[in-house]
């Protein structure tokens, strides 16, 4: 019987990836600037933005007894002023069913949201889930 541990961690993405986090649940919040989705207009991190936090997590599910999985998928996400995640995208994929189980834990997250001058603003994430054979 195959068992699963999932590790994830949001991602800094600028030119490059850094700041990996894998250290179980816990999350670094990321730069990922994008075309604005909805009426929010997405605020790139960099000087004078305190980046989002993450205040709740949800778990994936896990696949279904028989089926081993072992790899990441790379979420992106909009934080909204409101702290939600909104507009997924996988920007890398495992397999249908393990990306639609990980954006649907996904989006149940709650987040404090980024701030600039003391206001919230609307960034963009990306989340990295890990699957991992256990």
């Amino acid at each position: 019987m195959a068992r699963f541990r999932l590790v994830i961690s949001l991602v800094v993405i600028g030119l490059v990836i850094a700041g990996l986090g894998t250290s179980g649940f816990g999350a670094t919040p990321a730069l990922y600037a994008q075309e604005p989705s909805g009426t929010d207009e997405i605020v790139p991190l960099g000087p004078g933005v305190t980046p989002p936090r993450v205040t709740r997590q949800t778990q994936p599910n896990h696949p279904p007894k028989g089926f081993r999985i072992s790899g990441t998928v790379l979420i992106s996400v909009i934080v909204t002023p409101q702290g939600e995640p909104k507009d997924p995208k996988v920007l890398k994929s495992l397999e249908k069913e393990i990306d639609q189980s990980a954006v649907d834990a996904v989006m149940k997250w709650q987040f404090v949201p980024a701030t600039k001058d003391g206001k919230p603003v609307a960034t963009r994430v990306s989340v990295e889930i890990r699957f991992h054979d256990m």
